[in-house]
């Protein structure tokens, strides 16, 4: 059944629904006397058949043909459609409050009408001149970034002025820096602080704080002497520092998790958060936060080796090929030493043949530079003694 004959059905039964509906209403005849009226059943039966007609060309048709408009149209006419007529809605209600103290039944028509009215000529007035709200939007925003660059500038020119007064020093400028709960633990923090390549406030929220009391307080073992590592390491970093460290009492509404906190907080203040926790480190760059990774720093504080040098290494383990060992540098490079598992739990001279630096990190392979001495000093041939 199509689309049309359902609603035409549906019409009708509403039509009849509400011609009965209004007869029996009316009390002044007995019911029984208004069904047994022809009058009663003549405006029944036309009240059904106008409603079986027209039904479609007021629900189905109208909607295929705002369906197919809409399908068609660009997403600008769209938006531009969408804010006239919501315009034109809040202005019809604003004058539904004058229009319905108008006399007799007009109070309650003409309200209705307004918000028909002022819907479409919202709508198609945006519709038309869509372009120049385009415009004007882009305009606004335009004048909105250039303001803010020109106050960054007016800022940097006048640090600039103090500076070279002497009224105030570089140091001055330096943001403070976010320590969160996996640096407090790990504690090279407290080393890297006394080198003095950091400057600026260290600054710890009493969230980290918070949550470093909780894994002090643990159950478990393990995280109850994490939780304490951190907390002496904290206490170290205040009392032997080079640079000074404070405790704050800054809360960040509607987060639970301390991470999200401390991207909020960077995120608002403008400053960089020091960690050493993978997730945290993507998820602050996503945001345009800086970040300083103490990972990031050792790697890049790793001595470097090059193929031709001689280091002294500790034979470990095997290796996976035939004959290989392992050794280790003091940083955790992973050193391969061909025919090395001969001098397993031995200290020898090796010479690096060849380094590669691979997303795990870095693999040295080397060779024993005994064995390669060994091969330049050919040994004696034996000589049988002639029998006489």
């Amino acid at each position: 059944m199509s689309k049309n004959a359902i609603s035409r059905i549906v019409g009708a039964l509403v039509a009849i629904s509400i011609t009965v509906s209004i007869f029996m209403i009316n009390l002044d005849k007995n019911p029984t006397e208004e069904i047994k009226d022809l009058s009663f059943w003549i405006i029944v039966a036309v009240s059904t058949i106008a409603a079986f007609i027209i039904t479609p060309y007021v629900t189905v048709i109208p909607y295929i043909w705002v369906r197919d408009k809409i399908r068609v149209a660009a997403a600008s006419d769209l938006i531009a459609a969408a804010i006239g007529l919501t315009i034109g809605l809040i202005i019809s209600a604003l004058l539904a409050i004058p229009l319905q103290y108008l006399p007799y039944d007009i109070g309650r028509i003409a309200p209705f009408l307004a918000a028909v009215v002022c819907g479409y000529f919202g709508l198609t007035a945006a519709v038309l001149r869509k372009s120049d709200i385009a415009h004007l939007f882009q305009t606004a925003f335009i004048r909105r970034g250039r303001e803010r660059d020109e106050e960054r500038e007016r800022e940097r020119s006048k640090k600039a002025e103090q500076e070279k007064d002497g009224t105030v020093t570089p140091l001055d400028f330096q943001l403070p820096l976010l320590l969160d709960t996996s640096t407090i633990i790990d504690g090279r923090i407290a080393d890297i602080s006394q080198t003095g390549f950091i400057n600026g406030t260290i600054v710890v929220p009493r969230f980290v704080l918070n949550e470093l009391q909780r894994i002090a307080d643990s159950s478990d073992t393990m995280r109850r002497n994490r939780g304490r590592r951190g907390l002496d390491i904290l206490n170290q970093l205040q009392k032997e520092a080079n640079v000074p460290v404070e405790i704050v009492d800054i809360e960040v509404e509607a987060i639970a998790d301390v991470d999200s906190k401390l991207v909020k907080l960077a995120r608002d203040y403008h400053c960089p958060i020091i960690t050493n926790d993978f997730n945290l480190n993507r998820v602050a760059e996503l945001q345009g936060i800086k970040v300083l990774n103490i990972n990031e720093l050792a790697n890049a504080i790793k001595p470097v080796l090059l193929p031709g040098e001689d280091i002294h290494i500790k034979i470990m383990q095997d290796g996976k090929e035939l004959g290989q060992g392992v050794g280790y540098l003091d940083d955790g490079t992973m050193i391969v030493v061909e025919n090395g598992r001969q001098y397993m739990n031995m200290t020898i001279e090796v010479t690096v043949t060849r380094v590669l630096q691979t997303v795990a990190g870095r693999m040295i392979f080397a060779h024993p530079k005994q064995q390669a001495l060994s091969h330049l000093i050919t040994p004696p041939t034996p000589t049988k003694q002639k029998q006489v």
